[in-house]
């Protein structure tokens, strides 16, 4: 059993959490702004190229913000229990408070990824039901999977090194 902690949010934290917020809302505001002069067949599904390759109503692109809202919130309560997560190492009263703050960390920079991937989803489906853009674009898949991995691995990097640094000091 992996000790329960309770961790203070730190001013980057805070940032991290208000810009996912902000972002939120944004994607709802940006959704429901742009509602009504929707045509009533939109895109709602790309290929690996970024190409519209699915079309449904325009009552379809409220499924984006909903699913936005459900991860984001569904996230957000499960970062309050980081005990229960998996780490890569055997978590402890002295290693607890890093890991914890590293894997909080990451989910909450994970939350804002996806909030920023949903959004601009939303964002280009609007302008290509309108015609103003065509797609994705090629670099949208690339992207999208750089800003989940990196942070990633980031995340794995720190926490491997952090439980290999305590061996040593405690040996």
């Amino acid at each position: 059993m992996q000790p329960k902690i309770k961790l203070p949010l730190t001013p980057a934290d805070k940032v991290i959490e208000f810009i996912g917020w902000s972002a939120l809302i944004g994607i709802w505001i940006l959704t429901l702004l742009n509602y009504s002069t929707l045509p009533e067949t939109i895109p709602i599904h790309y290929n690996g190229a970024g190409e519209a390759d699915g079309y449904g109503t325009k009552g379809s692109i409220l499924t984006l913000p909903i699913i936005s809202s459900f991860l984001f919130i569904g996230l957000t309560i499960l970062n309050k229990h980081p005990h229960l997560f998996n780490y890569p190492g055997t978590i402890n009263e002295e290693n607890a408070a890093q890991q914890y703050t590293l894997a909080t960390r990451l989910l909450r920079l994970l939350k804002l990824v996806i909030l920023i991937i949903f959004g601009l989803i939303v964002y280009r489906t609007i302008q290509n039901a309108n015609g103003i853009s065509d797609g994705l674009g090629i670099w949208f898949l690339p992207i999208s999977m750089g800003l989940i991995f990196i942070p990633i691995v980031y995340y794995l990097t720190k926490s491997i090194q952090s439980n290999k640094n305590k061996k040593k000091v405690y040996k």
